[in-house]
C-alpha cells in the first residue's frame, strides 16, 4: 500500500518486481518512497518529469544507514536513469525533490519505475554476449526467475522462523519472570507475616 503524505511508504516483499508510480510533488517538497531489497540484487529505476519553466529536481537513494546509493541535484532535464546492487537485505529509500524558482508555486508530477531481480537484467545484451538464441534467453530468463522465487520463499521461511525463536524465547522470558515475581510475592508475604507476628509479640497482643 503507498500513502502520499511527506514520505510516501512502500514496503515490497517480492524479489522480482517491476514498480511504477505516478504522484504530484508540490513546490519546493520532496516525495519518498521505500522499498525493501534482498541481498545481492540489481536494482534499477527510471524517472520522468513534467515540464516546469525555471524548475530543477533532485533525485537521492540511501540505505537504512545513511549510505548514499545514487544522488543527483538540482538537474533540470526532465528523464533520468540510476543503478545499484543490494549488498545485502535492506529497505531502501529514494526521494525526489522539485525545487521552484523564487515566486513560483506549481506542483509536478513525477514518474518512478523500479525493477530489481530478474526484470532488472538486460537480456538482450546477455543473448549478444553469448550468442543465444530467443528460445534460449526465454528459457534462461524462466530459470533466473524460478531461481528468485526459490530464493524469496526461502527467506521468508528464515524470517518466519526468526520470528518464531524470538516469540518462543520471550514466552519463556515472561515465564520465568511470572515464576520470579509469585516467589517475591510468597516471601514477602511471609515475612510481613512473621514481622507482624513477632511485633504483636513484642507488645503482648498475642501469646
Amino acid at each position: 500500500m503507498v500513502r502520499f503524505s511527506s514520505t510516501v511508504g512502500l514496503l515490497l516483499s517480492v524479489a522480482v518486481v517491476a514498480s511504477g508510480l505516478r504522484f504530484n510533488v508540490p513546490a519546493n517538497q520532496k516525495r519518498c518512497l521505500k522499498e525493501e531489497i534482498h541481498k545481492n540484487l540489481v536494482v534499477t529505476g527510471e524517472y520522468e518529469i513534467t515540464e516546469g519553466i525555471g524548475y530543477s529536481s533532485s533525485v537521492h537513494v540511501t540505505d537504512t544507514r545513511g549510505h548514499t546509493l545514487y544522488k543527483r541535484e538540482q538537474f533540470s532535464d526532465l528523464k533520468g536513469k540510476f543503478a545499484f546492487t543490494a549488498d545485502e537485505y535492506d529497505i531502501f529509500e529514494i526521494c525526489l525533490t522539485n525545487h521552484a524558482p523564487a515566486g513560483q508555486n506549481q506542483q509536478r508530477e513525477f514518474s518512478l519505475v523500479m525493477k530489481h531481480g530478474v526484470e532488472a537484467k538486460n537480456y538482450d545484451d546477455i543473448a549478444k554476449a553469448e550468442h543465444l538464441k530467443p528460445l534460449e534467453v526465454e528459457l534462461r530468463r524462466l530459470e533466473d526467475l524460478s531461481d528468485a522465487i526459490v530464493k524469496d520463499f526461502a527467506f521468508m521461511r528464515q524470517r518466519e522462523e526468526e520470528m518464531r525463536n524470538t516469540n518462543e524465547s520471550t514466552n519463556s522470558r515472561v515465564l520465568y519472570l511470572s515464576v520470579f515475581s509469585m516467589i517475591c510475592l510468597l516471601g514477602l508475604a511471609a515475612w510481613q507475616v512473621l514481622f507482624l507476628r513477632n511485633y504483636f509479640k513484642a507488645k503482648k497482643l498475642i501469646d
